[in-house]
């Protein structure tokens, strides 16, 4: 047993591991400046949270992952069931229905459906012949994220919709999808977009997509809160103001520091060299996560970590996009560093997963 422990402690990818540590620390460093002007408890939240977080590696590491493939049928139901408790039980912030509030504990149910969607998706496609039958395969995937999407529309979370379906699509990519059929497919997702456009974006999403456009070509007219965050991000230059110095978060000119413009709190009190320090570890992720692909002995564990670095990915570029007014602001925390306990901790949860796939692949006869 105790040398079964060590084997475990020692195959973990300790790179991994240090990026994630490092991007935690990063995010938790913030938000006590965040948090020192108004003598708030975002920072203790998060400590909290992180350090269950840390916990919950540990254990999940302890599980052989495969566990979840066994009872993905379930683990979906689950996620279907938290999207559809927050809709009739959910407390509205920001226009959207989206948390739960359980024993005095604030959930953000899609969250939790990201992590949900990752292993079913995972065991969908570990077993689907994609090249051999692939229309089956796209109607029957679609159909499993689809039912996600729609739930979270109703909340409305039109940011959190896109991310499923853009996991969706890059596990499809991945699994060998023909290259006809990634253009159909992208051309359904284009006509998805000018139906909600018309039928079902309200008014200040409308904004959001019309000030990028304002944005790009040059206008001051857009988005008080991007402008603010274009400035923060310009303003940092090689080293950054310093921890709680930054002029923008401290004084307010920024609105939600703490969460949507985590980035450009960074980029103002830490410079060129706190973001780089973030985007270097956001690379050793993706390229320990790929490193590994080659080692995984079996397709859903192969599918799980590609799903996780789609999701890391797309949230960490449309967070990025979004402070440097190139994306719309859609409400798409950063990972590992924005507050948001069930942000983090879902991210988490993903990376003992992740470990736990690492280890048991490096492993002989486990």
């Amino acid at each position: 047993m105790l040398a079964r422990i060590l084997a475990i402690i020692k195959n973990l990818d300790w790179w991994l591991a240090l990026a994630v540590f490092v991007l935690t620390s990063i995010g938790l460093a913030e938000l006590y400046s965040i948090d020192s002007g108004t003598g708030g408890k975002l920072f203790e939240h998060q400590l909290i949270v992180a350090l269950g977080g840390i916990l919950a590696v540990l254990i999940f590491v302890f599980i052989d992952y495969y566990f979840f493939y066994s009872y993905s049928q379930y683990v979906y139901v689950f996620g279907a069931i938290m999207l559809l408790l927050v809709l009739f039980f959910g407390k509205e912030i920001n226009h959207t229905k989206g948390w739960l509030i359980i024993f005095g504990v604030t959930i953000q149910s899609v969250e939790i459906a990201k992590i949900c969607l990752i292993v079913v998706l995972a065991k969908y496609f570990s077993k689907a012949l994609i090249k051999i039958n692939t229309v089956k395969v796209l109607v029957q995937s679609s159909l499993l994220v689809g039912g996600y999407v729609l739930l979270v529309l109703l909340q409305p979370d039109a940011g959190s919709a896109c991310v499923l379906i853009g996991i969706w699509v890059m596990l499809i990519v991945f699994a060998g999808l023909p290259k006809k059929y990634i253009f159909f497919s992208l051309l359904g997702i284009i006509i998805a977009g000018y139906l909600s456009w018309n039928y079902y974006l309200v008014g200040y999403q409308k904004d959001r997509i019309m000030n990028v456009v304002h944005s790009a070509k040059g206008s001051l007219t857009g988005d008080y809160n991007v402008n603010q965050a274009i400035i923060a991000v310009g303003s940092g230059k090689l080293t950054g103001r310093g921890l709680g110095f930054g002029s923008q978060s401290q004084l307010r000119f920024l609105p939600e520091a703490k969460t949507d413009f985590m980035f450009a709190v960074i980029s103002e009190e830490l410079g060129l060299i706190g973001v780089i320090t973030v985007l270097l570890c956001f690379l050793i992720i993706f390229f320990r996560i790929l490193i590994n692909l080659a080692n995984v002995k079996n397709n859903f564990g192969i599918y799980f970590l590609l799903g996780t670095l789609g999701l890391i990915f797309i949230q960490m570029f449309t967070n990025i996009g979004m402070n440097m007014g190139l994306l719309p602001v859609v409400g798409i925390t950063l990972p590992f560093l924005s507050y948001g306990g069930s942000s983090l901790a879902a991210n988490l949860f993903l990376m003992g997963i992740v470990q736990s796939i690492i280890v048991r692949s490096k492993i002989k006869n486990y």
